[in-house]
């Protein structure tokens, strides 16, 4: 299988491996995540809702285990990985395209002994690097939507799989009837052309000859997790500056999460759980 980028992936890749970014991600995200979260207190940090959601994912899957192998797909700087690891004793292949991401990975997982559980891939989710049929579960979070075409995502993501796998991932959307006027601003930040729908997501998975388990709608906590990020923002601008991210991005990253905050407050965006399995 070709092992080209297209061009939203490579913006995708400079943009996480560039200083900002993986500055502010580390600082505002608690270090080990820069995915969306569950808040059941205004007072929840973004770290424990974001270790919430992974333990709630994980509760929809019947395979994770000691025998487990797990791919993770844009798995970022490793921290679910590192829970999954730790919490099912399972083997977990983090498979990520920014370097200085991957970096971190590895690094803080030689810090709590866990190289023998988590092996991390240089590479992008279009391109699977893995035979048919290697995992017992393939997991994203919030990823996906960097993707292009998130259908060969997800068919690939469904090769991989073994009979019985499971498919389990969330990923930021838009809803059926959204308002241009609301997410030309979003798509222009990320550098995409759209959003995938849930019903995108549940047509494909059929197509793919996917089995249904479930699709847990929480996109409320969409509009909480973005209107936290931004509070966070606000608050540590100081100590983000002081670690050298540029003024530049600061200021569209709070314009690009006052977006978000919107978008989901006016119902034209949408995000939650899916859940499919491999028969």
């Amino acid at each position: 299988m070709s092992n080209e980028k297209s061009p939203v992936i490579e913006t995708a890749k400079k943009y996480y491996d560039s200083h900002d970014a993986h500055t502010f991600y580390h600082t505002v995200w608690g270090g080990e995540e820069h995915h969306l979260g569950i808040y059941r207190t205004p007072e929840d940090s973004v770290y424990e809702a974001s270790r919430r959601i992974i333990g709630h994912m994980a509760h929809y899957s019947r395979n994770l285990g000691d025998d487990a192998t797990v791919l993770d797909l844009g798995s970022g700087m490793g921290g679910t990985a590192r829970y999954l690891a730790k919490t099912y004793a399972c083997k977990v292949v983090g498979l990520n395209l920014s370097e200085a991401e991957n970096e971190l990975h590895r690094k803080k997982n030689r810090e709590q002994e866990l190289e023998h559980s988590i092996e991390v891939e240089d590479g992008n989710f279009e391109n699977v690097p893995y035979p048919d049929a290697s995992f017992d579960v393939a997991w994203s979070q919030d990823a996906i939507l960097h993707s292009p075409d998130r259908r060969r995502v997800l068919s690939e993501a469904t090769r991989v799989l073994k009979k019985g796998g499971e498919l389990i991932f969330t990923d930021p959307m838009q809803t059926e009837d959204a308002y241009e006027e609301f997410l030309d601003p979003i798509l222009k930040r990320i550098h995409l052309e759209s959003l995938a729908t849930p019903s995108f997501y549940m047509d494909t998975a059929r197509v793919l000859g996917l089995e249904f388990v479930a699709f847990e709608n929480l996109t409320q906590q969409l509009t909480n997790h973005y209107a936290k990020i931004l509070e966070e923002t606000q608050a540590r601008e100081k100590e983000l500056k002081d670690k050298g991210v540029s003024q530049e991005y600061l200021e569209h990253m709070k314009d690009g999460l006052r977006n978000w905050v919107v978008g989901g407050q006016y119902g034209h965006l949408a995000w939650g759980i899916f859940c499919f399995r491999k028969p």
